[in-house]
């Protein structure tokens, strides 16, 4: 909707501004870049890297690379780093005991965010790795579980075009 503005109407012009700015308000609750409470908090932009340790790690790093698309890092810090695209990040701590990852020695499993989880599939297949595609789609998209080759657990997630939003 576009409302004209003529000379110094300021009654519309007040009415204007306060609904941009009840507007800019609702959306940044929304993103919650505004923390409801008393206190402001500083939140983290998001996944800055992800660091582990690896039996062979320039070889891990190329089959991420050759396999996932995931960019080596950098000889310099001239050089390009991977880049992923924004997007929903769950950090979930899960309970010691969880069967979830597999082996109970595994400590971690990394959930990547995929545009077509079919594609990746067939791509990590043909290059030998074995994709176990969940044959249910949830409410926030479709997963598959895969394993580096030391054996760490990958989910796959492909969001539903809603859990992106």
């Amino acid at each position: 909707m576009r409302i004209a503005l003529q000379g110094d109407d300021f009654t519309r012009r007040g009415a204007l501004g306060l609904a941009a700015g009840a507007m800019v308000t609702v959306q940044a609750n929304a993103m919650r870049l505004v923390p409801t409470g008393e206190k402001a908090m500083e939140r983290v932009l998001g996944i800055g890297g992800f660091f582990f340790r690896a039996k062979d790690p320039k070889g891990l790093a190329k089959w991420y690379n050759d396999n996932l698309g995931i960019a080596l890092v950098p000889d310099s810090y001239d050089g390009p780093a991977w880049e992923t695209a924004a997007g929903t990040t769950v950090f979930a701590p899960f309970s010691q005991d969880t069967s979830y990852f597999g082996d109970m020695r595994l400590q971690w499993m990394i959930n990547f965010r995929v545009r077509d989880l079919d594609k990746m599939a067939a791509q990590l297949r043909a290059s030998g790795s074995a994709v176990e595609i969940d044959p249910e789609t949830y409410p926030n998209g479709r997963f598959a579980k895969t394993a580096y080759p030391e054996g760490n657990p990958i989910q796959l997630w492909q969001p539903d075009s809603k859990a992106l939003g």
